[in-house]
């Protein structure tokens, strides 16, 4: 999905469209909003940037000092008093990676690290990565316990924990809420390639967002989709990947393999109503691959958009609103 923030430093009003971004997590946010000439344009920027930047000082692994840090770092059994938010993720990531048979699993941290997509190295390191490959066989669930009503959590066995892949997503959320707080019923909200719609454009028309096409080191359109309250994620292998010969190895870890995700799926997008879910759904099924993954997306009921690498293309495989024949895309 591409990133729908302008460029400029300073909010810029224009009639009723009004456009609020700034940086955070490594990338950018915007909200591109309907409302009033009465609306504090001010105060609405600086709810909304804060609403990010919680998101990201609870939950990034590239902040020593991060909530998630720190359960990371806690020794096994000793209990870790967490903010409702990240607890909140957490709980939804173990539950997806419940329903996608461990699919989508927040306990990728050493293996992220390990294949120098993390925060302590930018290369693999042979050395990390058979350690991480050797780790004794546990789920996360088995690893982690979740105290929601007393705020804390516990680690059973040692798990390095990674909310990369739901984090942005959940964030998207959080925009949203504040938009609604102040009363904004007309809004597109992003962050990197998770988008969220509060209802239409103030005309009632929904919001039109372009489909990135999965080519690296460029930027073009692979079609346009309509959105009105809802959400849309888009994990893929084209942005941050290593290649190995002629293997292309995604930044998407699959736990059960203990490697990175190499199964010519180039792209998968969906829809939900939460981007927390959108996020996480769509980095299970990138990592799921085609087969497992669109059967998992049908007994899911999800709407998703399968781009495909093969030989002579991409090829298209969708279900919901994105159903169709597979469909060569040269």
């Amino acid at each position: 999905m591409p990133k729908t923030f302008s460029e400029a430093a300073a909010p810029a009003v224009s009639g009723q469209r009004t456009t609020l971004h700034g940086p955070t997590m490594g990338t950018r946010w915007s909200a591109s909003v309907d409302a009033d000439a009465n609306m504090d344009v001010v105060a609405l920027q600086q709810a909304l940037a804060a609403a990010v930047a919680q998101v990201d000082q609870q939950m990034s692994p590239w902040k020593s000092d991060s909530d998630l840090m720190r359960l990371n770092c806690a020794p096994v059994d000793a209990r870790v008093d967490l903010p409702a938010e990240i607890l909140e993720v957490l709980a939804c990531a173990l539950e997806i990676h419940r329903l996608s048979a461990g699919a989508f699993d927040p306990g990728v941290g050493a293996l992220v690290d390990a294949w120098g997509f993390g925060a302590l190295r930018d290369a693999p390191d042979a050395a990390a990565i058979h350690t991480a490959r050797h780790a004794v066989p546990r789920t996360t669930s088995e690893c982690l316990e979740l105290d929601l009503p007393g705020g804390r959590a516990r680690k059973h066995h040692p798990v390095q924990l990674d909310l990369c892949g739901i984090a942005k997503g959940y964030a998207v959320d959080r925009m949203a809420t504040v938009l609604q707080q102040h009363g904004v019923r007309h809004a597109l909200l992003a962050l990197d390639g998770e988008l969220r719609a509060v209802g239409s454009q103030a005309s009632g028309a929904p919001w039109a967002v372009a489909l990135e096409s999965p080519q690296s080191g460029q930027r073009a359109v692979h079609g346009v989709i309509e959105l009105q309250d809802v959400a849309v994620a888009t994990s893929g292998d084209y942005r941050r990947y290593l290649k190995v010969g002629d293997a292309r190895l995604a930044h998407s870890m699959d736990a059960r393999r203990a490697a990175p995700v190499n199964n010519g799926v180039a792209s998968v997008t969906v829809l939900a109503r939460s981007c927390m879910h959108a996020d996480a759904w769509a980095t299970a099924l990138l990592v799921a691959g085609p087969g497992e993954g669109l059967g998992l997306a049908q007994r899911m009921g999800l709407e998703v958009l399968f781009l495909l690498r093969r030989p002579h293309g991409l090829v298209e495989m969708g279900l919901g609103r994105f159903r169709s024949t597979p469909t060569f895309v040269p």
